[in-house]
């Protein structure tokens, strides 16, 4: 393996990701960054807000999985249940590639609706936004077999369904107008058009008859000794999707994906500056390990993937204050994803969760394997961060805007 291969196998790691962060965390520590200061005497009121709203939320604390699968339920709806009874005469190993074609679909699917879009699901005559929103759309749209090229097979997404997607389809799926706009559909669409090219591209991962998301069961499965590590998951979604991003880093043509620039970290290669996230990819994977664990998989390493990078986790640091903005500005203007602000601000957001998560387990006298990372942000961090923007700013916007172009959050 070459230097080059290295280093993208590297930045592909949940390990890169931790200790890039973690960098650009020991800088703001020291107050040695641009456009935050990192006041760590907060950590325990932020903690102590966190339990409060894991309590109330699951009283218990027998918290699932952070993943696409609770944004399926909401409304006090069990689509998931609604499917099962669907594919109930295929076997297990069916019934997971749906469920890996659903995850992967939804959550490319899922990167912010912006705050004036909604969704009228007919079937419960209920209106839903944001993240739950976008969820039941596109739900929707693949039991409707809008994904699919097979009419006698509607519950599946793949290669030629995906390539022959249009944008009136799935502005039509959305129910998108000039009255219900939603951020990046175009962005959204292309990005599912070039999956299904990717999926033709890569035959040991997704098939070469029929090429789908879901085929990725049986690479995992022909890898494993009924045990899968999150971390061995997570590879074959940023092997298999990488090409899929737009218009991102690379080394030797090959695309990084959710891979950023901080001038403040230094090194001899320009790739020494690359702050890797994945975020969308980790969140895919946090949602891929539940079908698996149907199978009978044991899932393991699971603390080995980091929190997710995104205007909740990240809107609960600054709202809280363990951020503060060194200046005004920051929370008035509006930011592209790669700019330096938004960088610096998701690489503080993954390392603080760790430490948030520590915290936690610590006054709840609970082990990582207890009370694991995806659980707190499940709980967790992610719902401490939409209810304490819901309490600060109207519509509960997050306290930082970002341009999306439908492919990062």
């Amino acid at each position: 393996m070459n230097n080059e291969q290295e280093t993208i196998k590297y930045l592909r790691s949940p390990v890169a990701i931790r200790e890039r962060c973690d960098r650009i965390f020991s800088l703001g520590c020291e107050n040695k960054l641009s456009h935050f200061r990192v006041d760590l005497t907060k950590l325990d009121k932020c903690a102590d807000y966190v339990i409060q709203v894991m309590q109330e939320e699951y009283p218990n604390l027998e918290i699932p999985f952070h993943s696409r699968w609770r944004h399926f339920e909401v409304g006090n709806v069990s689509r998931i249940a609604e499917l099962d009874r669907t594919l109930a005469g295929l076997t297990p190993l069916e019934k997971a590639k749906v469920k890996f074609d659903l995850a992967i679909i939804s959550v490319l699917l899922d990167a912010g609706a912006g705050a004036n879009w909604q969704y009228y699901e007919r079937e419960t005559e209920q209106v839903f936004r944001r993240s739950e929103g976008l969820a039941v759309a596109s739900f929707r749209m693949f039991c409707q077999g809008a994904f699919s090229s097979h009419p006698d097979l509607p519950w599946q997404a793949d290669a030629k369904g995906l390539q022959s997607l249009t944008l009136e389809e799935l502005m039509s799926g959305f129910q998108v107008s000039a009255d219900n706009p939603l951020v990046g559909v175009s962005g959204r669409l292309e990005l599912l058009q070039r999956l299904g090219q990717v999926l033709t591209q890569h035959p040991k991962v997704f098939g070469t008859e029929n090429p789908r998301p879901g085929n990725m069961v049986n690479y995992l499965l022909d890898n494993h000794n009924n045990q899968v590590a999150a971390s061995t998951v997570l590879s074959a979604v940023l092997e298999g999707l990488g090409e899929i991003w737009p218009g991102r880093l690379a080394i030797a043509d090959v695309n990084l994906g959710d891979v950023w620039i901080h001038p403040s970290l230094e090194g001899d290669n320009q790739s020494e500056r690359y702050v890797p996230f994945h975020k969308l990819s980790q969140w895919l994977t946090y949602s891929l390990l539940e079908p698996l664990q149907e199978l009978g998989l044991e899932i393991t390493g699971l603390n080995e993937l980091t929190g997710l990078s995104e205007y909740r986790n990240g809107g609960l640091c600054l709202d809280i204050g363990l951020l503060e903005a060194k200046y005004p500005d920051i929370l008035r203007d509006r930011y592209p994803v790669g700019s330096e602000i938004i960088v610096e601000w998701r690489a503080l957001t993954v390392s603080l969760l760790d430490r948030i998560a520590a915290t936690i387990r610590q006054k709840l006298n609970l082990s990582s394997a207890e009370l694991p990372l995806v659980k707190v942000l499940q709980g967790g961090t992610w719902s401490a961060g939409r209810r304490i923007a819901l309490v600060l700013r109207e519509g509960g916007v997050p306290p930082i805007q970002i341009e999306s172009d439908g492919t990062v959050f």
